[in-house]
């Protein structure tokens, strides 16, 4: 009977402490063209389509939801009142314009914004012709918690579509590094800085773009958390060059019928150590494709420096 009521005791005692420590989730989603009218040759998004969108966020519960290809700010407090009707509550939000003027990256967040860094009008050098990023890169830091504060950027880098004025691969790789540079002053001026960075990168990992964003070969590299659909996958074979053979795909091509990881989570050593993966996951929701060619990628952390 001690043994029994030690047992129970120190399982309270965990129960409590878990439920004492706060945390909090973190959802990067590609809405596809969430516009509620007509934006250049791009039409508003179908009731069905935004109905689906709130009803998936709904499910998934983010404290903090960063947006890729959200329309303007009409279109974005559309949805933050979409999301609050069904009980849903994000009331801050961030919305960064950029070269593109149909589609923008936007935060709304349970946790308050306690400053504003976003740069609409970052440039870089290709060829020897000066471009504007296609989007603008958003970057606000955001309070979780009694003394935890984390910086969030969030991006949508140069989609695949091919264009006359520059190779497409060459202008994504160039803005995946002036958003690293954007990370690497954050983190150059304090190593241990609690630093996320998500969005649609719109490459694979092995891309250049990839790489010069995880920056491997910095004093300073991000990890990938690479989250995984909860499908009962438990073994997979071992091969140190790989990832494991888990579902991670997050994008659906429809003009090649193929399905690649491009949506992306990545965290600075610091915020890393906060990290739940088993809090993480990637949702298989029904008729996820009616609100997007995308799915959303969530990652759960402890508001507690580690």
């Amino acid at each position: 009977m001690n043994v029994l009521r030690s047992f129970l005791t120190s399982l309270l005692g965990t129960v409590l402490l878990a439920a004492e420590t706060p945390r909090f989730r973190v959802v990067t989603y590609n809405v596809e063209n969430y516009l509620i009218e007509r934006s250049g040759t791009r039409s508003p998004k179908p009731e069905a389509s935004r109905r689906k969108v709130a009803e998936m966020l709904t499910t998934l519960r983010p404290d903090v939801l960063a947006l890729q290809e959200i329309g303007p700010t009409n279109a974005l407090l559309e949805l933050q009142a979409r999301l609050r009707a069904a009980g849903l509550d994000l009331p801050h939000w961030e919305h960064v314009s950029g070269y593109d003027t149909n589609i923008f990256v936007a935060v709304l967040s349970r946790l308050p914004i306690v400053a504003r860094r976003s740069h609409p009008n970052e440039t870089f050098l290709l060829e020897g012709r000066r471009f504007r990023t296609s989007r603008g890169l958003l970057e606000v830091e955001l309070e979780a918690g009694p003394g935890y504060r984390f910086t969030l950027f969030t991006a949508h880098l140069k989609s695949k579509r091919a264009i006359g004025s520059a190779d497409e691969g060459e202008m994504r790789e160039q803005e995946a590094r002036a958003l690293r540079r954007l990370v690497e002053g954050r983190l150059s001026s304090d190593p241990k800085a609690n630093v996320l960075v998500c969005g649609d990168f719109n490459d694979t990992k092995d891309s250049p773009a990839l790489k010069a964003l995880l920056g491997r070969s910095t004093q300073r590299p991000l990890v990938d958390t690479r989250p995984v659909e909860r499908n009962g996958d438990q073994a997979a074979p071992e091969n140190p060059k790989w990832d494991p053979r888990h579902v991670s795909w997050t994008h659906f091509y429809g003009k090649e019928d193929t399905y690649s990881r491009i949506d992306y989570v990545l965290l600075s050593t610091g915020m890393a150590r906060e990290w739940l993966r088993q809090g993480s996951y990637l949702p298989t929701l029904a008729d996820w494709g009616v609100a997007s060619d995308h799915r959303p990628v969530l990652c759960e952390f402890e508001a507690t420096e580690r």
